[in-house]
């Protein structure tokens, strides 16, 4: 019988998606075939504390994990190719080291290529984008600047600094009114899962819209509102990616789909997996996620976001997600469904694209 391969499960973090983060991994650690892995769970406190096992499931919203062990990663070193924990003499321990990361962290600190630039310099394998990805995926100003590049239709925006919003509130609010209007929606450029978001219709929602998205990121992006269904793609694969059925958003106790919908309030929103698309339309949105995801160097997985203007029947990307949610009723894991791979046989196939990266990586030479 073959060794069992040891994963690391990362969750958490500093980031306002920390609780998001706690529930993707909870499903994840589920779903992990005890027969082939051995389960790590690393935990990050929201203060960015690295947990030992035994207290990082914890933080989880069921304890999933009965013989968690105290072997917690949190010193990186090439050379030893892996991720090791102090000793109590301050020594470096590369005992039972891990095999791969699964770095299910959502938002700023775990999903900008934070903790991909971490497990990078360790040459470790990990599930994912790499830095580069990971860190356009996350801002959505950069994002939109290479879909745009890439030929790629997208809506109308603007964005600015917090510093900016202080200086002269009413100077930017003028320059939102003239340039994208009302309905407007206004986002922190940096993070996911519906997080300090809002919609504003008028010059007062637009002044609590901007100061709600200023406490979460030092840059923020307004777009304009659209008249659209809400469709959603998952994406798999490396260097030749694939992309499942779409999927379609109806936002039933919100004006869009919140984080409330997303993640607590299971009747907050109707998915219907696979939307009702005509078999042109299938084709060019699987298209443009595909060309989205190379468009950022993606790598492993993301979600990509569209919407469909009722009007006009014009696709528009709106966003890319590089750690998408994974929940049990989150999207990302259900198109796959609906498309032939199973939650389990997805996280099988995320971890053999980490060790097809990491073994494609190593053939740089790094001498000259």
């Amino acid at each position: 019988m073959s060794k069992k391969l040891r994963i690391g499960v990362i969750f958490g973090g500093r980031s306002g998606e920390h609780e998001v983060s706690l529930r993707s991994a909870e499903s994840v650690i589920n779903a992990l075939d005890r027969s082939r892995y051995e389960i790590v769970p690393i935990a990050i406190t929201r203060q960015g504390k690295w947990l030992a096992s035994s207290e990082a499931t914890n933080l989880l919203p069921s304890a999933v994990i009965e013989d968690a062990d105290q072997h917690v990663a949190i010193f990186g070193d090439p050379t030893e190719r892996g991720l090791a924990r102090f000793s109590s003499e301050g020594i470096p321990s590369w005992r039972d080291k891990i095999d791969c990361f699964i770095p299910v962290l959502h938002g700023t600190y775990g999903e900008d290529g934070t903790i991909q630039g971490l497990l990078e310099m360790a040459d470790v394998p990990y599930v994912g984008c790499g830095v580069l990805a990971s860190a356009v995926g996350m801002d959505k100003v950069v994002m939109k600047r290479l879909f745009r590049e890439a030929g790629l239709p997208i809506v109308g925006h603007t964005h600015f600094l917090r510093a900016q919003w202080e200086a002269d509130a009413q100077k930017i609010e003028a320059r939102v009114i003239e340039e994208i209007g009302f309905p407007c929606f206004v986002k922190p450029a940096n993070l996911g899962s519906s997080v300090g978001i809002s919609r504003a219709v008028e010059a007062k929602s637009l002044k609590a819209a901007i100061t709600l998205a200023a406490k979460y990121d030092r840059k923020i992006i307004v777009e304009k509102g659209v008249d659209a269904r809400e469709l959603e793609v998952s994406v798999l694969g490396n260097d030749l990616p694939m992309a499942s059925l779409p999927g379609e958003v109806i936002p039933l106790t919100a004006r869009f789909y919140d984080y409330k919908a997303k993640y607590i309030d299971e009747n907050g929103a109707r998915l219907i997996i696979p939307a009702e698309l005509n078999p042109v339309t299938t084709a060019e949105i699987q298209q443009f996620a595909i060309r989205a995801f190379q468009a950022i160097d993606g790598s492993g997985l993301a979600r990509v976001d569209f919407f469909l203007e009722r009007a006009t029947d014009m696709l528009i990307v709106n966003e890319i997600n590089t750690m998408p949610g994974f929940t049990s009723i989150s999207m990302y894991p259900k198109l796959w469904e609906a498309t032939g791979i199973s939650y389990s046989e997805l996280i099988d196939r995320l971890i053999e694209l980490a060790f097809e990266r990491h073994r494609e990586k190593s053939r740089n030479v790094t001498s000259y």
